[in-house]
């Protein structure tokens, strides 16, 4: 079997790349367990210095590196940009700070000398999307390293370009042998490496489905999990919102990336004293989207990664209009080559429908009205997921007291909900478990020792 990489924009056979042996994973597993005993010891001067050097490869490849996420996942030239600077960033700022984030906590207790120390726990297996293929891993890998351990990846199995990219680079960074390695290997190979006694900890971004399944193989094996999954994120307009700004963003908020980020905008929560208006300034917006050649400047909208994913899509709008959902536009695929679906807008949508329900990871928003503050924040909450949740409004007070009561990991106001690598990322309910990024994240693959001495 082999993976192969295809170009979204024309469907053309870019590469294909062979699985490893089961005898070249054990060589992996082995390498990544000397490097993780020695790495947990390495001062953290050692290990920023990894880093920094990192983001100066990223920096030097910027172009070529960008060019080579919108050929392989459709991904905009400008939005590959921004991706690799992301990476860059995040290098450098847990090379600045990630050891004041695991220096010990000293506690107030009876004893002499009380603390908590943070200790790697050694290998830990990273099952990453194709979405963001660069910024996923680099969100794993900055804390992961930074806090003494080993890192294995296995990468979806439509970007394997990518993954080698990352693989190389961490290399020429200076990354002793077998710390950080791709691994092109197949699902039953994924699943004996979370049993392996040598591996202590699994990182999954990905469908609510396959984390499922993740998770509890991880919890079967005693493993360590953080889980980052599906969203069905809320973006909740109040009649006193700035509306050319809101649109702004929700056109952003969904049609980034041609709407395949899970912590896009998926259900626009309009009180329905704006609806129209909100919903007539959106629609324009839409309908000025262009698809085309990601690396093209006109290009505004990008193909879908691969043609099964945007055929899921279909499926799902078909379903919700079948449901009672309105097409105010779009609804349909692109006719020709390429893995494109029309820009659309579902309105109408209530709760029970499939675009209400289920997350749809591709170019459609789904416009739902609430009598009151009150039945949005109902609403809002009247999902299995709970990733994140914009609030649009001048009183900026209350929109915070508002995000108090949404069951999310992440809550912005006035704002498009976004990672931060100062500030923790994940989701509660289905979406997740654990935390990525700030101290939160640096620390779930630490063992939090406590120290008592008498």
């Amino acid at each position: 079997m082999q993976f192969e990489t295809r170009n979204p924009y024309t469907g053309e056979l870019l590469a294909e790349f062979p699985m490893l042996s089961n005898d070249q994973l054990e060589q992996k597993l082995q390498q990544a367990d000397l490097a993780a005993e020695h790495w947990r010891t390495a001062p953290f001067s050692e290990r920023s210095a990894l880093l920094n050097a990192l983001a100066d490869r990223l920096d030097a490849e910027r172009e070529a590196l960008a060019k080579l996420i919108s050929l392989e996942m459709g991904k905009l030239l400008p939005e590959a940009l921004g991706e690799v600077d992301k990476c860059a960033l995040a290098c450098r700022h847990y090379a600045e700070h990630a050891e004041s984030m695991l220096q010990d906590d000293l506690i107030a207790t009876p004893a002499q000398r009380s603390l908590v120390t943070y200790q790697p726990l050694g290998v830990i297996f990273a099952v990453m999307p194709w979405n963001f293929p660069f910024w996923q891993v680099f969100r794993c890998l900055v804390s992961v390293l930074m806090s003494g351990n080993a890192l294995l990846l296995k990468h979806a199995p439509n970007v394997p370009q990518c993954a080698k990219a990352i693989e190389r680079l961490v290399t020429e960074a200076g990354a002793p042998e077998g710390l950080f390695a791709e691994l092109t290997i197949s699902v039953e190979q994924a699943s004996a490496v979370i049993a392996d006694h040598r591996v202590h900890g699994v990182a999954f971004t990905g469908s609510e489905g396959a984390g499922r399944k993740i998770g509890a193989l991880a919890g079967q094996n005693l493993k360590k999990c953080v889980l980052e999954l599906g969203g069905s994120d809320p973006f909740i307009v109040l009649d006193d919102a700035d509306m050319e700004t809101a649109v702004d963003v929700a056109l952003r908020a969904r049609f980034s990336n041609a709407g395949q980020i899970c912590i896009a905008a998926k259900r626009f929560i309009v009180l329905q004293s704006c609806a129209d208006d909100f919903t007539s300034r959106l629609l324009e917006r839409v309908n000025e989207l262009r698809t085309g050649d990601p690396l093209a400047a006109t290009t505004t909208l990008a193909p879908m990664a691969r043609a099964d994913l945007r055929d899921g899509v279909h499926r799902q709008v078909q379903q919700s209009l079948a449901e009672g959902a309105v097409n105010l536009t779009g609804c349909d695929i692109v006719e020709g080559g390429g893995f494109f679906y029309v820009p659309s807008v579902l309105t109408n949508v209530k709760l029970g429908m499939t675009a209400f329900n289920e997350e749809i990871f591709g170019p459609v928003a789904a416009i739902v009205t609430a009598r009151d503050e009150a039945d949005a924040i109902a609403q809002a909450n009247a999902t299995r997921f709970g990733l994140g949740a914009s609030i649009w409004t001048q009183d900026v007070e209350k929109g915070e007291a508002m995000l108090r009561q949404l069951d999310v990991g992440a809550g912005f106001v006035n704002a498009q909900v976004a990672s931060d690598v100062r500030m923790p990322f994940g989701g509660v309910k289905a979406s997740g478990l654990g935390r990525e990024l700030g101290t939160n994240g640096i620390r779930e693959f630490c063992n939090g020792k406590s120290i008592w001495v008498a």
